[in-house]
């Protein structure tokens, strides 16, 4: 297996942050007891308050696929994509 980082990138309808916010935080404990995961934070912008950040670190590229398959991330994600004010940004990335 090969470790890989994750960040993605999520942006908020103005007035939605708060409940963007919520359903980010809620995924947060479950994922982190999740076997193959290294770390798993959100993140808030500071300068945008409608922007937040997760920084993420799995095992594996099919760990993070298996991860998007568990039911706390699959409520999150049905939570937040009508509350979206952008595409959803997502970078997996390896260390070089």
């Amino acid at each position: 297996m090969s470790q890989i980082e994750v960040v993605a990138i999520v942006k908020a309808k103005p007035g939605q942050a708060e409940a963007v916010a919520a359903a980010m935080k809620a995924c947060e404990a479950p994922s982190r007891t999740e076997a193959t995961n290294l770390f798993y934070t959100p993140h808030r912008d500071l300068d945008d308050p409608n922007t937040f950040i997760f920084i993420e670190r799995w095992v594996s590229r099919e760990a993070l696929a298996a991860h998007m398959e568990t039911p706390h991330f699959k409520k999150m994600a049905a939570i937040i994509e009508p509350l979206l004010g952008a595409p959803l940004e997502v970078h997996i990335l390896t260390p070089l």
